[in-house]
C-alpha cells in the first residue's frame, strides 16, 4: 500500500502538467474577442438606422423625406423578427446544400449553450468553431439581414405602398436573403463547398439588393415626371451625414467579419479604409473631368461604391490591391449611376444597382484576382483551401451569377404576386403630392 500511495504522489505533478493541454484543445469564449463582435453588431445596426436612413433620406426630394426614412427605419423592426423567427434557421442551420433546416426555429434551443463557443455547422466535418456565444453571432449576422432589404429600398424609393413594402420585404427576407446567405456562408452551402469567397457580403448583401433593385425599379415604371421634372435632392447635407455614418459603421460589417478581433480584422479595417478613399476621389476626378465639377454627392457616392467593391475583398487581399479595387469601383460605379441609367433609361432612384449591385461584382470578381494566399489560408474554413487563383476568379464568376439570377427571378415573382394582391406602386396623384403626407400624415416643416 505505501508502494502505491508514493508512485500515485509521485504521478500527480506529471497529472497537473497534463490537464492544461487537454483544456486548451476545448473552445473557449474570448472576451476580447466577444467585445469586439459586440460593437461590430451595434456598428453594423448603425450603417442602417440612422446611417442607410439619412444617406437615402438627403436624397430624395422634401415631399419624401419623411417616408423614406421610415422605410429603413420599419425594416429594421420588420427584419428583426423574421429572423427571429425563421430566417437564421433557414440562413445557418445545417440543412442542405440549398436551404437551412428549421432546427432554430422561433431561436429555439439558442439559450441552451448561451455560455459556450459557437460551432457553425456543428456536427459536420466543415464545422467552423468561434470563441463567441451564437447569440453574438446571431445578432451580427441579423444586422446584415435588415441592412440588405433595407438597401433595395433606394432603388424604388417615391413610388412603393407602405403596405406592399412590408409584404415585399417579409417575402424577399425569407425567400432571397436567406438562401443565398445559406449557399455562401453556411458549411453546408454549395457555393461555400465549392470555395467561393465572400468575406463580408458581395454577393449576399449587395449584389443580392442591387439585382433587386434593379428588378424594382423595371416593374414599378419611373416615377412621374422623371426626365422632365426636378427630381434634385432636397437635403445633400443629410445624405453627407447618413454616408459618414455608413463608413464608421462599415468597419463592423468588414472587420466584424473576422468574427474574432485579431489580425485579419485588423487587416480587413485597413483595406476597408484605403479602397474607400480610392473610390471616392476616383468618381470625384471621373465627374470633374466629364461634367467640369466635382459633386458632394459624387464624393459620397463614391465612397459607398468603394465600402461595396471592397466588402467581399476585405479579408483576403492587401492594401495595394484594395487601392486599385477602390478606384475600379469608382469609375465603373460612376459610369453605371450615370451613363448606363440614361442609355438603358430605367429610374433607379437612387442608384441602389448602379451603386451596390455594380460595385458588388466589382469586388466579388477581383477578390478572385487580388486574394493574397498566405492571408486566406484558413484552417478553419470548411474547404481547407487556400482562397485565390485563376480556378478562384472562376468560383467568383459563378457566385456571382447565380446570386443575379435567383435575386432576379425571384424578385420579379414576389412583385407580380404582391401587385396582384394589394398592388405595388401609390397612384400618380398621390405621388405628385408626397409619400409623407400620403402613407403617413406628417410632413417637414
Amino acid at each position: 500500500m505505501t508502494k502505491l500511495l508514493r508512485r500515485a504522489a509521485l504521478a500527480l505533478p506529471m497529472l497537473a502538467l497534463s490537464l492544461p493541454a487537454f483544456a486548451e484543445d476545448a473552445p473557449k469564449l474570448d472576451s476580447g474577442d466577444t467585445a469586439w463582435m459586440l460593437t461590430s453588431t451595434a456598428l453594423v445596426l448603425l450603417m442602417t438606422i440612422p446611417g442607410l436612413a439619412l444617406f437615402y433620406a438627403g436624397m430624395v426630394r422634401k415631399k419624401n423625406i419623411l417616408a423614406t426614412m421610415m422605410q429603413s427605419f420599419i425594416i429594421t423592426c420588420l427584419v428583426t423578427v423574421i429572423w427571429m423567427i425563421a430566417g437564421y434557421s433557414l440562413a445557418f442551420t445545417n440543412g442542405n446544400a440549398y436551404i437551412g433546416d428549421l432546427s432554430r426555429f422561433f431561436l429555439n434551443g439558442l439559450g441552451a449553450d448561451w455560455d459556450k463557443p459557437f460551432i457553425l455547422g456543428k456536427g459536420l466535418e466543415a464545422a467552423v468553431t468561434n470563441t463567441i456565444p451564437e447569440t453574438v453571432f446571431m445578432m451580427f449576422q441579423m444586422t446584415f439581414a435588415i441592412i440588405t432589404p433595407a438597401l433595395i429600398a433606394g432603388a424604388f424609393a417615391d413610388r412603393m405602398k407602405f403596405s406592399a413594402l412590408l409584404v415585399f420585404i417579409t417575402l424577399w427576407s425569407l425567400l432571397v436573403y436567406s438562401p443565398v446567405a445559406h449557399w455562401v456562408w453556411a458549411p453546408t452551402g454549395w457555393l461555400n463547398v465549392r470555395g467561393a469567397a465572400d468575406f463580408a457580403g458581395g454577393t449576399v448583401v449587395h449584389i443580392n439588393a442591387g439585382i433587386a433593385g434593379l428588378v424594382c425599379a423595371l416593374v414599378l415604371g419611373k416615377r412621374f415626371g422623371y426626365g422632365s421634372e426636378n427630381m434634385a435632392p432636397f437635403n445633400v447635407s443629410l445624405a453627407v451625414i447618413g454616408a459618414s455614418l455608413l463608413w464608421v459603421g462599415w468597419f463592423g460589417f468588414n472587420a466584424g467579419s473576422a468574427t474574432a478581433a485579431n489580425g485579419r480584422a485588423g487587416m480587413a479595417m485597413t483595406v476597408t479604409q484605403i479602397a474607400t478613399a480610392g473610390a471616392a476621389l476616383a468618381w470625384t476626378f471621373a465627374e470633374w473631368a466629364s461634367k467640369g465639377k466635382p459633386s458632394v454627392l459624387g464624393a459620397i457616392s463614391g465612397a459607398v461604391a468603394g465600402l461595396v467593391a471592397i466588402t467581399p475583398a476585405s479579408g483576403f487581399v492587401l492594401p495595394g490591391p484594395a487601392l486599385i479595387i477602390g478606384i475600379v469601383a469608382g469609375v465603373v460605379c460612376f459610369w453605371s449611376a450615370t451613363s448606363l441609367k440614361h442609355m438603358l433609361g430605367y429610374d433607379d432612384s437612387l442608384d441602389a444597382f448602379g451603386v451596390h449591385g455594380i460595385g458588388g461584382i466589382v469586388g466579388a470578381l477581383l477578390t478572385g484576382v487580388f486574394a493574397y494566399g498566405p492571408l486566406t489560408a484558413d484552417k478553419d474554413h470548411p474547404n481547407g483551401v487556400t482562397i485565390g487563383g485563376m480556378a478562384q476568379l472562376w468560383e467568383q464568376v459563378i457566385a456571382v451569377g447565380a446570386t443575379i439570377v435567383w435575386s432576379a427571378v425571384v424578385t420579379f415573382i414576389i412583385l407580380k404576386i404582391v401587385d396582384a394582391v394589394i398592388g405595388l406602386r401609390v397612384t400618380e396623384d398621390e405621388e405628385r403630392e408626397g409619400l409623407d403626407v400620403v402613407l403617413h400624415g406628417e410632413r417637414i416643416g
